[in-house]
């Protein structure tokens, strides 16, 4: 059955820098979900969320916007502003986890209020012709809130609902509830989507296997951790390229001068990198000794040196 992978958005991690790198060294994608744009009441488009959604930035890949918000007004400036870039589509995001998010009422903390949902869908749909995807936690405090909210969803013409198996107050931790998810598969009309834990070749396939009727799969986490993952799935194989780690360092190279140009001072690209390399390490032999060795590089030269003996280490492991 053909199938089809998207990229889950992470906040700070998958920018357009992030995407064009990755399209060209790895593919396996086949639509990124930008970021999310939250405007916190001020009715005015950050610069850093126009660069992530300008067409000329976005040339060589599939993106749709997503949008944070639990206002009507936002979600229609948003639709607006994101139709003007030329986009058909606004995905909104009722998934964010974190409590500073949820207890503001917006991500996964939005889920138990289907009245609100429901005043923004309303509104969305008359007052825009902006087509609508979710993209959802099963719930915040439990996993009966998403259920609780189908009968609202199933009134409109989504485009489809892609839920993360967990519930926003696990975060990321403990294990994705599958049966919980197999329950919404049989609650909505609507065409829903998969996302959580897909961290090997191995998990999609069980994942695959058992929800039969599902053909949309997102990677989140397990796309930074693991960046041949996606073309490794579409192509059916745990074999990796020959030249596996010449072929990360030139993405890792890449991002890192964009990030560099962009950002200013040492102590920000410093943090950037540490980020990703939370992920990138639990690709290497021993995860714990390559996060350490890059934290205790202390300065840009230092950073470099630290990457290179990384990567020269895992080629020699790996030859």
């Amino acid at each position: 059955m053909a199938f089809t992978l998207l990229s889950s958005p992470l906040q700070g991690f998958t920018d357009f820098r992030f995407r064009n790198a990755f399209q060209h060294y790895f593919g396996g994608i086949d639509t990124f979900y930008s970021p999310y744009i939250r405007l916190n009441g001020k009715f005015k488009i950050k610069q850093s969320y126009q660069n992530d959604l300008l067409s000329k930035n976005n040339t060589t890949l599939e993106v749709i916007p997503q949008i944070i918000t639990n206002d009507a007004e936002e979600f229609l400036f948003v639709a607006k502003y994101v139709k003007s870039l030329g986009y058909k589509e606004l995905n909104w995001n009722l998934g964010c986890p974190y409590p500073m998010v949820a207890k503001s009422g917006m991500g996964s903390g939005l889920i138990c209020k289907p009245d609100k949902i429901n005043t923004i869908l309303d509104r969305a749909h008359s007052e825009t012709d902006i087509l609508v995807s979710m993209k959802m936690r099963m719930g915040y405090d439990n996993a009966e809130e998403i259920l609780n909210v189908f009968p609202t969803l199933d009134r409109y013409p989504l485009k489809n609902v892609a839920i993360h198996a967990r519930i926003g107050k696990q975060l990321y931790k403990g294990p994705v509830d599958l049966d919980a998810f197999e329950r919404c598969i049989s609650s909505t009309k609507h065409k829903l989507y998969y996302n959580g834990d897909i961290t090997s070749v191995a998990t999609f396939k069980n994942i695959q296997e058992r929800f039969s009727s599902l053909d949309h799969f997102m990677i989140g986490r397990g796309l930074i951790a693991d960046p041949f993952l996606p073309q490794m799935i579409k192509n059916d194989t745990t074999v990796y390229p020959e030249k596996r780690w010449d072929i990360f360092e030139a993405f890792h190279n890449t991002i890192y001068t964009q990030y560099d140009d962009y950002l200013s001072g040492p102590t920000p690209i410093k943090m950037k990198m540490l980020g990703f390399w939370e992920f990138f390490s639990q690709s290497c032999t021993d995860p714990k000794k390559t996060y350490k060795a890059i934290k205790k590089a202390t300065n840009p030269f230092k950073y470099k040196q630290a990457v290179l003996a990384i990567i020269n280490n895992e080629r020699k492991l790996n030859a």
